[in-house]
């Protein structure tokens, strides 16, 4: 027998039996707190034209994508990420729309992930999307919701740790040299602060710049952070992100929740469309964060409807993962009946067998 028919390709994988109750059972939980803020539900194609993905949108290199061809040769993809997806949708549906939008999803992603990585090449993100509102209200609800979903999972033990883009877009705006700027959102974004420390040396920045890239591992805690990053900056682009974050904490005690979060001025995300806050969700058992999300002001703007906005997407891999690693219990289905006969019974087992499930019962 071929081994190929009954294997997975590389990165991959089955699920089924429990873990598919527990997925299922777990979606639902999530699902109820997106429909306890007002979102409704939407469901995006699961490949896309490649434009809608391209570099130019912010989203994940073109090596990262699972990309092929339709009969007339267009190129297309399998989706990387729903953002953009759902960007299209609000340019298409809503572009008349001034009103806030808020919408939630559920879909697999996949990325072309290398082999050493170590990391599932589809995966399952529920997220939520709140469109036409550029304030301060907006991107704590997005991050009040965020909570109330790791809670609703069932974790105790969680931490959301949020930064500002802008806070970094105010320290390189006198760089000209895109190329130094790549390098050194890469050099942060690898966590690499030696070679971080190295680079700025070599830079024609002013030494009070330079100071803060050469502490920017140490720029993260409580709320008492956010004092310290304002003394160690003078532009005023930089400063207004410190502002937005401490509007937020203040926001964020109103919803009674500001014990779940952190900050952290160093943090930045692969994805280039994120034009303000930017927030992760951590937990333990699981190499990642579980959750990531962020204000995108300009991506939809690129699909033809000017749209400030913020959302964020959990994992439910590696949520599912982290709840496992942490004894959590999760619920799933499971069969309530279970009728054994001999074919002389055969009829009456029939008969009690619809009755059952016409009570709801699984037979």
């Amino acid at each position: 027998m071929n081994k190929k028919r009954v294997h997975t390709p590389e990165g991959v994988r089955d699920v089924y039996g429990t873990e598919y109750g527990q997925r299922s059972k777990l979606k639902a939980k999530l699902n109820k707190v997106f429909a306890s803020y007002g979102y409704e539900g939407i469901r995006t194609p699961g490949f896309e034209f490649f434009d809608v993905f391209n570099s130019e949108k912010g989203t994940v290199s073109a090596r990262e994508m699972f990309k092929f061809f339709d009969r007339e040769g267009n190129t297309l993809v399998l989706r990387p990420d729903v953002t953009p997806s759902i960007a299209r949708c609000i340019a298409k549906y809503f572009n008349e729309e001034n009103m806030g939008i808020r919408l939630s999803y559920a879909g697999n992603v996949f990325l072309n992930n290398s082999s050493y990585q170590l990391k599932l090449k589809e995966t399952c993100q529920l997220g939520a999307e709140l469109v036409n509102d550029a304030s301060v209200q907006a991107d704590t609800e997005s991050i009040a919701m965020a909570i109330d979903c790791f809670l609703a999972a069932g974790l105790t033990d969680f931490r959301l740790s949020i930064g500002e883009v802008e806070f970094f877009n105010g320290l390189i705006q006198t760089i000209k040299d895109e190329e130094v700027k790549t390098q050194l959102r890469e050099l942060i974004l690898n966590k690499n602060y030696f070679g971080l420390m190295e680079y700025v040396e070599t830079l024609d920045l002013s030494d009070k710049i330079k100071d803060v890239f050469l502490h920017f591992n140490e720029l993260n805690g409580d709320v008492a952070i956010l004092d310290q990053a304002e003394a160690m900056v003078e532009n005023e682009q930089s400063k207004k992100a410190i502002k937005r974050l401490r509007d937020v904490y203040g926001i964020l005690k109103l919803y009674g929740k500001e014990q779940y979060v952190s900050f952290d001025l160093g943090m930045l995300n692969k994805h280039n469309y994120y034009t303000g806050i930017i927030f992760k969700g951590y937990t333990y058992g699981t190499g990642d964060a579980v959750l990531k999300g962020g204000r995108y002001d300009n991506l939809i703007e690129q699909f033809g409807k000017k749209a400030p906005s913020v959302g964020f997407a959990i994992v439910l891999d590696e949520l599912m993962m982290a709840l496992s690693r942490q004894g959590i219990h999760m619920e799933a289905d499971h069969m309530d009946t279970m009728i054994i006969y001999k074919e002389a019974t055969m009829k009456d087992a029939i008969l009690r067998a619809e009755e059952l499930r016409k009570e709801g019962k699984k037979v």
